[in-house]
């Protein structure tokens, strides 16, 4: 078990140096697998308004609102990702990337 461990953390411990990109991708796999679903959301809460009222609803959310979300989430992912063991870390990374592809397959398909 130590030698499984052991391995694990020395994988993990290389993804340190790249925990900012990490969490970039996990937050904007997040956004992507979510955005049709908010969107449409919004599409339909906003039936029946104005054009140019849809319109900036829309930019406001997806331009500002998506990077807001990215800009503010990725370093606090971060910062909580490089305060876990590295084995734990490499695991839960692995584990985020594969549900997060697992579950936009099994919803996403026609």
């Amino acid at each position: 078990m130590d030698s499984i461990l052991g391995f694990l953390s020395r994988m993990g411990a290389m993804l340190h140096p790249w925990l900012n990109e990490i969490a970039t991708a996990m937050v904007a796999c997040l956004i992507v697998v979510f955005g049709a679903d908010i969107n449409r959301l919004l599409r339909r809460n906003l039936a029946g308004r104005s054009f140019t009222l849809r319109t900036l609803i829309f930019v406001l959310v997806n331009a500002f609102g998506y990077g807001i979300l990215i800009v503010t989430l990725s370093p606090w992912l971060a910062r909580k990702l490089a305060h876990m063991p590295s084995y734990w870390m490499l695991l839960l990374v692995v584990a985020a990337f594969l549900f997060v592809g697992a579950w936009a397959q099994r919803n996403r398909q026609v």
